[in-house]
């Protein structure tokens, strides 16, 4: 599995099958990631998530992507690192789980966002860290996935988890 990251708009990856939205518990739009993936697949996504709210914390759930360019969207809720406990413990379900779900539904690329680090809190050290950890050990099994772009919002964060993704030995 090769694992990128890149600057850039998650709603702008183009050339992957799924996105990831860090969803927030009821799957609505809201700000961030999640007003990004939901404004740009258009209404009907939030339509499809109704009956699937709420989410629990680290669960994972693939919905169709509508309007957006990607097949797909894997929406997955995180721990706010403030107000829940255990948010290391619910991060790191989350990644799984939405690797789980990429697998089971066999998608080989996907595309996701810096998970926390924006409305929930995490500081962006500790989440790439988190995230590096989390790829390097699902990268140790059977999977489809040959691609997970990391998308973030400028140099510093890029350079973070660039950093925690070489510490933990995964592939880049």
């Amino acid at each position: 599995m090769k694992i990128e990251v890149v600057i850039g708009n998650i709603v702008k990856q183009l050339d992957v099958e799924a996105v990831v939205n860090s969803a927030n518990a009821n799957l609505r739009l809201g700000s961030g990631v999640a007003g990004a993936i939901h404004t740009a697949a258009g209404p009907k996504l939030e339509e499809y998530c109704q009956p699937f709210a709420p989410l629990e914390l680290g669960a994972a759930l693939i919905t169709p992507g509508f309007d957006l360019p990607n097949k797909w969207v894997i929406h997955v809720r995180s721990a706010h690192y403030i107000n829940n406990t255990e948010p290391e413990r619910y991060m790191a379900f989350a990644i799984f789980s939405m690797l789980n779900v990429a697998r089971e539904n066999k998608i080989k690329t996907l595309a996701m966002p810096a998970i926390g680090t924006g409305m929930f809190k995490f500081p962006a050290i500790l989440a790439a860290r988190i995230t590096a950890k989390c790829l390097q050990e699902f990268a140790k099994g059977e999977s489809d996935i040959e691609l997970v772009r990391i998308c973030v919002v400028n140099e510093e964060m890029q350079q973070l988890f660039e950093s925690a993704i070489t510490l933990e030995g995964a592939p880049c």
